[in-house]
């Protein structure tokens, strides 16, 4: 028997519903931690997201050389997180 055959029926639930239940927490937990780099990115800089910090890059209030990798991290992390919360909005 498969490990998710077990675990469902120690739980009392059927596999389908545990790996549903699984996807969602993970997908929850991932966009948590994302939302947290986010936020330090958003302090970081004194900005609200990556348009913000784009702006302040072509008006000169952040350097290019300070801000080159943070701003495609920044970029990254918001991408991810709306993918992420259209899965948890229309799939899970």
């Amino acid at each position: 028997m498969a490990t998710i055959d077990l675990v469902a029926k120690e739980l009392h639930m059927k596999p389908d519903e545990l790996i549903k239940e699984s996807l969602r927490t993970y997908l929850e937990k991932r966009l948590a931690k994302i939302e947290a780099d986010i936020y330090i990115l958003t302090k970081k800089y004194g900005v609200k997201d990556v348009f913000e910090f784009d702006s302040r890059v072509k008006e000169g209030f952040i350097t290019e050389e300070k801000g080159y990798e943070d701003y495609f991290v920044f970029d990254n992390l918001e991408a991810e997180r709306e993918k992420i919360k259209k899965f948890l909005s229309e799939a899970v």
